[in-house]
């Protein structure tokens, strides 16, 4: 149902629904006169009025991630190297139980690898991992009495 209002009155929604006879405000039975303003309201066929839609608000459920926490959690952190350097004081077996203990997934024959290195060169790469994981590492492999220091893997060698 369609109703037209005519003029520049300032309507409540009570006084173009819910009009009486006789009332000053009530709309205008004939034909509109002034055609500058002319408004057309919708009213819904439930009596309630012109009343709008409320807006749909998309809700996050819990534990349920948005589209934009998914592009940002995809995001990478930069790799950080966890560097192994000699020390005159830790026995060969002791540096390699203490590598094996230390880094996931270490095997013997890579811990013996990463020992060798360091003891000949100086140091040596022992994990390549992102920057959370390599200070845990490093701060480890210091609690058990190596020399140990963490650098960003990207650029150099």
């Amino acid at each position: 149902m369609e109703n037209a209002i005519c003029g520049r009155l300032a309507l409540s929604p009570n006084h173009v629904f819910n009009s009486k006879s006789g009332d000053k405000h009530s709309l205008p039975k004939g034909p509109c006169t002034n055609r500058s303003f002319l408004m057309a309201i919708s009213a819904s066929g439930s009596g309630k009025g012109g009343l709008l839609e409320r807006p749909v608000i998309e809700k996050v459920t819990p534990g349920r991630e948005s589209e934009f926490d998914l592009r940002k959690s995809r995001k990478i952190a930069p790799p950080y190297r966890v560097i192994l350097h000699n020390d005159n004081y830790n026995k060969r077996e002791y540096v390699v139980q203490v590598l094996m203990k230390v880094i996931p997934g270490m095997t013997l024959d890579n811990a013996v690898n990463i020992m060798q290195e360091a003891h000949y060169n100086g140091l040596s790469v022992v994990i390549i991992c992102a920057q959370a994981d390599a200070e845990d590492h490093c701060m480890q492999l210091r609690g058990n009495g190596l020399l140990s220091s963490i650098e960003p893997a990207s650029g150099g060698c």
